[in-house]
Protein backbone atom coordinates (compact mmCIF):
# COMPACT_ATOMS: atom_id res chain seq x y z
CA UNK A 1 0.00 0.00 0.00
CA UNK A 2 1.69 3.46 -1.04
CA UNK A 3 -0.31 6.64 0.28
CA UNK A 4 2.24 9.77 0.12
CA UNK A 5 1.89 12.64 2.51
CA UNK A 6 1.08 15.75 0.62
CA UNK A 7 4.62 17.05 1.72
CA UNK A 8 6.29 14.05 0.26
CA UNK A 9 4.34 14.70 -3.15
CA UNK A 10 7.11 17.38 -4.62
CA UNK A 11 9.90 15.05 -4.24
CA UNK A 12 8.66 12.24 -5.46
CA UNK A 13 7.78 13.66 -8.47
CA UNK A 14 10.94 14.64 -9.13
CA UNK A 15 12.39 11.35 -8.48
CA UNK A 16 9.24 8.48 -8.93
CA UNK A 17 10.00 5.24 -7.67
CA UNK A 18 8.18 3.13 -10.68
CA UNK A 19 8.06 4.57 -14.22
CA UNK A 20 4.94 2.04 -14.74
CA UNK A 21 1.55 2.14 -13.11
CA UNK A 22 -1.18 3.76 -12.09
CA UNK A 23 -0.66 7.42 -10.50
CA UNK A 24 -3.12 9.73 -9.09
CA UNK A 25 -3.51 13.50 -8.63
CA UNK A 26 -6.21 14.58 -6.04
CA UNK A 27 -7.16 16.87 -3.95
CA UNK A 28 -9.11 20.58 -3.97
CA UNK A 29 -6.25 22.66 -4.97
CA UNK A 30 -7.69 21.79 -8.72
CA UNK A 31 -4.05 23.82 -9.92
CA UNK A 32 -2.08 22.02 -7.89
CA UNK A 33 -3.36 18.68 -9.29
CA UNK A 34 -2.42 20.12 -12.96
CA UNK A 35 0.31 21.24 -12.22
CA UNK A 36 1.26 18.00 -10.25
CA UNK A 37 0.28 15.73 -13.36
CA UNK A 38 1.88 17.92 -15.98
CA UNK A 39 5.29 17.55 -13.80
CA UNK A 40 4.99 13.73 -13.20
CA UNK A 41 4.46 13.16 -16.97
CA UNK A 42 7.46 15.41 -18.03
CA UNK A 43 9.25 13.04 -15.78
CA UNK A 44 8.02 9.80 -16.59
CA UNK A 45 8.43 10.80 -20.59
CA UNK A 46 12.24 10.14 -19.92
CA UNK A 47 15.35 11.11 -21.73
CA UNK A 48 13.58 12.22 -24.80
CA UNK A 49 10.04 13.58 -24.15
CA UNK A 50 9.35 14.25 -27.91
CA UNK A 51 9.39 10.42 -28.62
CA UNK A 52 6.52 9.79 -25.66
CA UNK A 53 3.25 9.13 -26.87
CA UNK A 54 1.35 11.09 -24.53
CA UNK A 55 -3.36 10.54 -24.91
CA UNK A 56 -5.41 13.08 -22.67
CA UNK A 57 -8.69 11.84 -22.20
CA UNK A 58 -11.76 14.01 -20.20
CA UNK A 59 -13.65 12.14 -17.18
CA UNK A 60 -17.00 12.61 -19.07
CA UNK A 61 -15.68 10.84 -21.99
CA UNK A 62 -14.23 7.99 -20.25
CA UNK A 63 -17.68 7.59 -18.11
CA UNK A 64 -19.26 7.78 -21.08
CA UNK A 65 -17.16 4.61 -22.34
CA UNK A 66 -14.89 2.92 -19.93
CA UNK A 67 -13.28 0.86 -22.05
CA UNK A 68 -11.70 3.79 -24.01
CA UNK A 69 -8.91 3.53 -21.58
CA UNK A 70 -8.00 0.09 -21.66
CA UNK A 71 -7.44 0.66 -25.58
CA UNK A 72 -5.17 3.27 -25.30
CA UNK A 73 -3.25 2.12 -22.35
CA UNK A 74 -2.90 -1.50 -24.44
CA UNK A 75 -2.00 0.45 -27.51
CA UNK A 76 1.55 0.14 -28.77
CA UNK A 77 3.23 3.32 -29.84
CA UNK A 78 4.09 3.65 -33.25
CA UNK A 79 7.79 5.83 -32.20
CA UNK A 80 8.87 3.11 -29.61
CA UNK A 81 8.43 5.93 -26.96
CA UNK A 82 6.25 5.68 -23.30
CA UNK A 83 2.66 4.93 -23.15
CA UNK A 84 1.29 7.33 -20.67
CA UNK A 85 -2.63 7.91 -20.84
CA UNK A 86 -3.74 11.20 -18.82
CA UNK A 87 -7.23 11.15 -17.57
CA UNK A 88 -8.52 14.91 -16.20
CA UNK A 89 -11.92 14.86 -14.08
CA UNK A 90 -10.99 10.94 -12.95
CA UNK A 91 -14.00 9.49 -10.83
CA UNK A 92 -15.38 5.71 -9.53
CA UNK A 93 -16.30 5.05 -13.05
CA UNK A 94 -13.06 4.23 -13.60
CA UNK A 95 -12.56 1.66 -11.03
CA UNK A 96 -13.57 -1.65 -12.75
CA UNK A 97 -11.52 -0.79 -15.61
CA UNK A 98 -8.50 0.03 -13.54
CA UNK A 99 -8.92 -3.29 -11.43
CA UNK A 100 -8.62 -4.79 -14.52
CA UNK A 101 -5.71 -3.24 -16.05
CA UNK A 102 -3.69 -2.28 -12.76
CA UNK A 103 -1.50 -5.56 -13.11
CA UNK A 104 -1.21 -5.59 -16.86
CA UNK A 105 -0.42 -2.64 -18.04
CA UNK A 106 2.43 -3.39 -20.39
CA UNK A 107 4.93 -0.53 -19.64
CA UNK A 108 2.28 1.98 -19.58
CA UNK A 109 1.26 4.69 -17.43
CA UNK A 110 -1.83 6.43 -16.40
CA UNK A 111 -1.83 9.59 -15.18
CA UNK A 112 -5.61 9.96 -12.74
CA UNK A 113 -6.39 13.75 -11.94
CA UNK A 114 -9.44 14.33 -9.91
CA UNK A 115 -10.98 16.70 -7.01
CA UNK A 116 -11.10 16.12 -3.14
CA UNK A 117 -11.08 12.57 -2.53
CA UNK A 118 -11.99 10.86 0.63
CA UNK A 119 -9.93 7.83 2.61
CA UNK A 120 -12.95 5.75 1.20
CA UNK A 121 -13.26 7.06 -1.92
CA UNK A 122 -13.36 3.66 -4.33
CA UNK A 123 -10.71 5.27 -6.72
CA UNK A 124 -8.36 6.63 -4.33
CA UNK A 125 -8.88 3.22 -2.36
CA UNK A 126 -8.19 1.23 -5.38
CA UNK A 127 -4.69 2.98 -6.25
CA UNK A 128 -3.37 3.14 -3.42
CA UNK A 129 -3.82 -0.29 -2.55
CA UNK A 130 -2.51 -1.15 -6.10
CA UNK A 131 1.25 -2.34 -6.00
CA UNK A 132 2.44 -0.82 -8.80
CA UNK A 133 -0.22 2.40 -7.69
CA UNK A 134 0.66 5.72 -6.00
CA UNK A 135 -1.53 8.63 -4.76
CA UNK A 136 -0.35 11.83 -4.99
CA UNK A 137 -2.39 14.09 -2.68
CA UNK A 138 -2.42 17.87 -3.71
CA UNK A 139 -3.82 20.43 -0.92
CA UNK A 140 -3.29 24.12 -0.41
CA UNK A 141 -0.03 25.57 0.16
CA UNK A 142 0.96 26.68 3.74
CA UNK A 143 2.33 30.53 3.84
CA UNK A 144 6.00 28.92 3.86
CA UNK A 145 5.30 26.54 1.47
CA UNK A 146 4.06 29.36 -0.93
CA UNK A 147 6.63 32.00 -0.06
CA UNK A 148 8.89 29.61 -0.62
CA UNK A 149 7.68 29.47 -3.63
CA UNK A 150 7.52 32.87 -4.45
CA UNK A 151 11.30 33.15 -3.60
CA UNK A 152 12.35 30.51 -5.76
CA UNK A 153 10.19 31.59 -8.75
CA UNK A 154 12.45 35.07 -8.61
CA UNK A 155 15.58 33.70 -7.59
CA UNK A 156 16.02 31.43 -10.60
CA UNK A 157 14.66 34.39 -13.16
CA UNK A 158 17.46 36.90 -11.29
CA UNK A 159 14.92 39.16 -10.35
CA UNK A 160 15.75 41.30 -7.06
CA UNK A 161 12.60 41.90 -5.31
CA UNK A 162 11.46 44.93 -2.43
CA UNK A 163 12.01 43.29 0.84
CA UNK A 164 7.86 43.15 1.64
CA UNK A 165 7.04 41.51 -2.16
CA UNK A 166 6.94 38.39 -1.07
CA UNK A 167 4.72 38.81 2.16
CA UNK A 168 2.18 41.31 -0.38
CA UNK A 169 1.99 38.80 -2.80
CA UNK A 170 1.48 35.87 -0.09
CA UNK A 171 -1.56 38.13 0.92
CA UNK A 172 -2.87 38.71 -2.37
CA UNK A 173 -2.63 34.95 -3.66
CA UNK A 174 -4.91 32.58 -2.49
CA UNK A 175 -4.24 29.10 -2.52
CA UNK A 176 -4.80 28.10 -5.85
CA UNK A 177 -1.27 26.63 -7.38
CA UNK A 178 -2.47 27.29 -10.72
CA UNK A 179 -3.55 31.16 -10.31
CA UNK A 180 -0.15 31.88 -8.01
CA UNK A 181 1.82 30.56 -11.28
CA UNK A 182 0.25 32.09 -13.31
CA UNK A 183 0.77 35.64 -11.31
CA UNK A 184 4.29 34.81 -11.10
CA UNK A 185 4.61 34.21 -14.68
CA UNK A 186 2.78 37.77 -15.53
CA UNK A 187 5.58 39.60 -12.61
CA UNK A 188 8.44 37.63 -14.09
CA UNK A 189 7.81 38.61 -17.63
CA UNK A 190 7.04 42.35 -16.29
CA UNK A 191 10.35 42.42 -14.69
CA UNK A 192 12.62 40.10 -17.58
CA UNK A 193 14.43 43.28 -18.21
CA UNK A 194 14.66 45.30 -15.37
CA UNK A 195 15.34 42.10 -13.01
CA UNK A 196 13.96 44.22 -10.23
CA UNK A 197 10.47 44.03 -8.57
CA UNK A 198 9.04 46.30 -6.24
CA UNK A 199 6.19 46.86 -3.85
CA UNK A 200 4.64 49.35 -5.87
CA UNK A 201 4.42 46.81 -9.18
CA UNK A 202 3.32 43.89 -7.54
CA UNK A 203 -0.01 46.23 -6.54
CA UNK A 204 -0.08 47.41 -10.01
CA UNK A 205 0.09 44.09 -12.02
CA UNK A 206 -1.79 41.89 -9.84
CA UNK A 207 -5.19 42.32 -11.23
CA UNK A 208 -7.71 41.61 -8.59
CA UNK A 209 -6.44 43.97 -5.76
CA UNK A 210 -7.69 47.11 -7.23
CA UNK A 211 -8.02 47.87 -3.18
CA UNK A 212 -4.55 47.62 -2.36
CA UNK A 213 -3.63 49.90 -5.34
CA UNK A 214 -6.24 52.19 -3.93
CA UNK A 215 -5.26 52.30 -0.15
CA UNK A 216 -1.53 53.42 -1.40
CA UNK A 217 -2.72 56.28 -2.93
CA UNK A 218 -4.76 57.15 0.19
CA UNK A 219 -2.11 56.28 3.15
CA UNK A 220 0.52 58.11 0.60
CA UNK A 221 -1.86 61.17 0.83
CA UNK A 222 -3.04 60.69 4.64
CA UNK A 223 0.41 60.12 5.48
CA UNK A 224 2.58 63.18 3.35
CA UNK A 225 4.51 61.14 1.08
CA UNK A 226 4.69 63.66 -1.63
CA UNK A 227 6.52 61.13 -3.73
CA UNK A 228 4.89 57.84 -2.96
CA UNK A 229 1.52 59.84 -3.76
CA UNK A 230 2.97 60.92 -6.92
CA UNK A 231 4.28 57.27 -8.21
CA UNK A 232 0.89 55.69 -6.79
CA UNK A 233 -1.40 58.06 -8.88
CA UNK A 234 0.77 58.04 -12.19
CA UNK A 235 0.42 54.13 -12.15
CA UNK A 236 -3.26 53.73 -11.06
CA UNK A 237 -4.31 56.57 -13.47
CA UNK A 238 -2.63 54.98 -16.52
CA UNK A 239 -3.97 51.31 -15.63
CA UNK A 240 -7.39 52.96 -15.63
CA UNK A 241 -8.25 53.40 -12.20
CA UNK A 242 -11.15 55.25 -11.97
CA UNK A 243 -10.87 59.18 -10.77
CA UNK A 244 -14.05 59.39 -8.66
CA UNK A 245 -13.64 55.87 -7.23
CA UNK A 246 -10.68 57.53 -6.08
CA UNK A 247 -12.29 60.78 -4.51
CA UNK A 248 -14.77 58.21 -3.07
CA UNK A 249 -12.70 56.11 -0.99
CA UNK A 250 -10.81 58.83 -0.01
CA UNK A 251 -14.12 60.42 1.61
CA UNK A 252 -14.68 57.09 2.91
CA UNK A 253 -11.41 56.91 4.77
CA UNK A 254 -11.42 60.40 6.14
CA UNK A 255 -14.56 59.84 7.59
CA UNK A 256 -13.79 56.90 9.17
CA UNK A 257 -10.58 58.95 10.66
CA UNK A 258 -12.58 61.55 11.65
CA UNK A 259 -14.39 58.84 13.75
CA UNK A 260 -11.28 57.08 15.17
CA UNK A 261 -9.86 60.77 16.09
CA UNK A 262 -13.08 60.90 18.61
CA UNK A 263 -12.16 57.98 20.33
CA UNK A 264 -8.27 59.46 20.47
CA UNK A 265 -9.28 62.66 21.87
CA UNK A 266 -11.35 60.70 24.25
CA UNK A 267 -8.34 59.09 25.83
CA UNK A 268 -7.63 55.83 23.96
CA UNK A 269 -4.36 55.18 21.97
CA UNK A 270 -4.15 54.72 18.28
CA UNK A 271 -3.48 51.02 18.38
CA UNK A 272 -6.66 50.01 20.71
CA UNK A 273 -8.95 52.35 18.35
CA UNK A 274 -8.09 50.37 15.60
CA UNK A 275 -7.99 47.49 17.42
CA UNK A 276 -10.96 47.52 18.22
CA UNK A 277 -13.06 48.27 14.65
CA UNK A 278 -15.10 45.46 13.36
CA UNK A 279 -14.05 44.90 10.65
CA UNK A 280 -10.20 45.37 11.65
CA UNK A 281 -8.05 46.86 9.30
CA UNK A 282 -5.94 44.97 7.78
CA UNK A 283 -2.57 43.87 9.23
CA UNK A 284 -0.26 45.81 7.00
CA UNK A 285 -1.65 49.28 7.04
CA UNK A 286 -1.75 49.05 10.83
CA UNK A 287 1.48 51.09 10.94
CA UNK A 288 0.30 54.03 8.73
CA UNK A 289 -3.42 54.27 10.40
CA UNK A 290 -1.53 54.70 13.55
CA UNK A 291 0.74 57.64 11.94
CA UNK A 292 -2.18 59.07 10.67
CA UNK A 293 -4.11 59.23 13.76
CA UNK A 294 -1.48 60.95 15.29
CA UNK A 295 -0.80 63.42 12.19
CA UNK A 296 -4.34 64.92 12.17
CA UNK A 297 -6.74 66.60 14.31
CA UNK A 298 -10.23 66.47 13.96
CA UNK A 299 -10.75 70.35 12.66
CA UNK A 300 -7.59 69.23 9.68
CA UNK A 301 -9.95 66.72 9.14
CA UNK A 302 -12.66 68.20 8.29
CA UNK A 303 -10.82 70.44 5.83
CA UNK A 304 -9.82 67.20 3.94
CA UNK A 305 -12.85 66.04 3.92
CA UNK A 306 -14.31 69.28 2.70
CA UNK A 307 -11.62 69.58 -0.34
CA UNK A 308 -12.67 66.17 -0.86
CA UNK A 309 -16.23 66.66 -1.33
CA UNK A 310 -15.55 70.04 -3.52
CA UNK A 311 -13.58 67.94 -5.63
CA UNK A 312 -15.95 65.69 -5.91
CA UNK A 313 -18.87 67.88 -7.15
CA UNK A 314 -16.33 69.83 -9.58
CA UNK A 315 -15.09 66.98 -11.40
CA UNK A 316 -18.50 65.35 -12.01
CA UNK A 317 -20.01 68.60 -13.71
CA UNK A 318 -16.79 68.55 -15.60
CA UNK A 319 -15.35 64.99 -16.46
CA UNK A 320 -12.71 65.81 -18.24
CA UNK A 321 -11.07 67.64 -15.12
CA UNK A 322 -10.89 64.36 -13.08
CA UNK A 323 -7.52 63.97 -13.19
CA UNK A 324 -6.21 66.95 -12.84
CA UNK A 325 -8.49 67.58 -10.10
CA UNK A 326 -8.10 64.30 -8.03
CA UNK A 327 -3.92 65.09 -8.25
CA UNK A 328 -4.69 68.57 -7.14
CA UNK A 329 -6.73 67.72 -3.69
CA UNK A 330 -5.00 64.74 -2.80
CA UNK A 331 -1.83 66.81 -3.32
CA UNK A 332 -2.92 69.66 -1.34
CA UNK A 333 -4.32 66.88 1.94
CA UNK A 334 -0.55 65.22 1.49
CA UNK A 335 0.78 68.99 1.92
CA UNK A 336 -0.83 69.46 5.46
CA UNK A 337 -0.52 65.94 6.67
CA UNK A 338 3.70 66.81 5.90
CA UNK A 339 3.26 69.95 7.57
CA UNK A 340 1.97 68.40 10.90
Amino acid sequence: MTALKAHEVARFVTRPDIADGIFLAYGPDAGLVRETAQRLIRKLSGDDPDAASIVTLDGATVDADPSILAVEAKTISLFGGKRIVRVRGAGKSLVMTLTELRDNLQGAAIVLEAGNLPPRDALRALVEAARNGRALPCYPDSDEALQTLIRETFNQQGIRVDADVVALLREILGNDREITRRELEKLSLYAATSKQLTHEDVLLLCADNGMMVIDAIIDAAAGGHAEKLELALNRALSSGVDPQRLLAMSTIHFANLRRWRTEVDAGKTPRAVLDGQRPKPHFSRAGALEQQLRLWSDNALATASARILQTTGDTRRRPALADAGLRRALLAICMMAAAH
